[in-house]
């Protein structure tokens, strides 16, 4: 089985389906609500173990029911939660959610107690990351943990990828430490200052990252699919069309399910296929971590 070390975040999504987004000042009566387990660490190793990763999750969530609920999904996922830790002075993490009737959404968070994940919490998951295939992790935790665990990873010489959301400025000694990167088109112009409208654009991005020493750069393009851009492959995977429903935490699927192609040594391609073939049945539902398709889903892509 490969096996996977997520370094991330917890949130509770609190979502609200209406026909379209609220304009500043506005209220919308009617809609749908519903309360679902997300954040994207979480979303990715939920992702990834439905589709049969042995996932380690390192996180830090509050001494509340938001945090105990969480936990309890992620050992009913089958995901080890023996690295999540429980922090008595910040709440749990949430994200409000409004999702229109094509899918988009708009999201706001409250960090609580992923602010408070630090590099010491790393290190009590130090055996889990030496015995990893993959090490996962995204932007929804502090930039210092990130660089540490990205540092760690690296030096043992596990494949290091990174999720660069919410996107921020990152060093090069981050990047350099990087295998993979997974932007969209926003977080790809923020991280070079291209504008992602083509997939020429696409491949200037990735340009830029590729110099700054990232191995691979993947930029995903939602019902396009996915740019990459690497020693071994450069182009466009595309994805299957489908009747989008919510497309929420289809980049958190998308990373999940590439780290579990990589860790069973999928080439970047193949890896990038697949992780594409599980986020497209992800947006033909509502949710986050609801909407993670099991193996036996994607493998019916086929």
């Amino acid at each position: 089985m490969s096996k996977i070390v997520v370094v991330g975040s917890s949130n509770t999504d609190m979502v609200i389906k209406s026909e379209h987004l609220p304009a500043p000042g506005e209220t919308i009566l009617g809609g749908e609500f519903f309360m679902n387990p997300g954040g994207k660490g979480a979303n990715q190793a939920v992702a990834a173990a439905r589709l049969g990763g042995d996932v380690v999750f390192v996180a830090k969530v509050g001494d509340d029911i938001f945090g105990q609920e969480a936990v309890q999904g992620f050992r009913e996922a089958g995901i080890n939660t023996d690295y999540i830790a429980t922090d008595p002075e910040q709440p749990s993490g949430v994200a409000t959610i409004m999702v229109d009737n094509q899918g988009e959404n708009c999201i706001a968070v409250a960090s609580g107690a992923n602010n408070a994940l630090r590099p010491e919490d790393v290190d009590n998951a130090m055996e889990q990351i030496e015995g990893a295939d993959v090490l996962l992790m995204q932007l929804e935790t502090p930039i210092e943990t990130v660089e540490y665990a990205a540092k760690l990873g690296h030096d043992k010489g596990k494949t290091v990828i990174l999720n660069p959301a919410p996107a921020q400025v990152l060093s090069d000694e981050l990047l350099a430490r990087l295998d993979v990167i997974t932007p969209n088109e926003t977080e790809a112009e923020i991280l070079t200052g291209t504008q992602v409208e083509t997939l020429e654009d696409a491949q200037k991005a990735a340009q830029v990252l590729r110099e700054r020493d990232v191995g691979t750069v993947i930029i995903t393009l939602g019902a396009q699919g996915a740019f990459v851009l690497s020693d071994s492959f450069s182009g466009l995977v595309p994805v299957r069309k489908v009747n989008v429903v919510d497309t929420t935490a289809a980049g958190d699927t998308f990373n999940g399910a590439l780290a579990v192609g990589m860790a069973r040594g999928m080439d970047i391609e193949a890896a990038v296929a697949y992780a594409n073939k599980a986020a497209a049945v992800s947006v033909t539902r509502m949710g986050a971590q609801a909407s993670a398709p099991s193996l036996d889903e994607v493998e019916a892509e086929d």
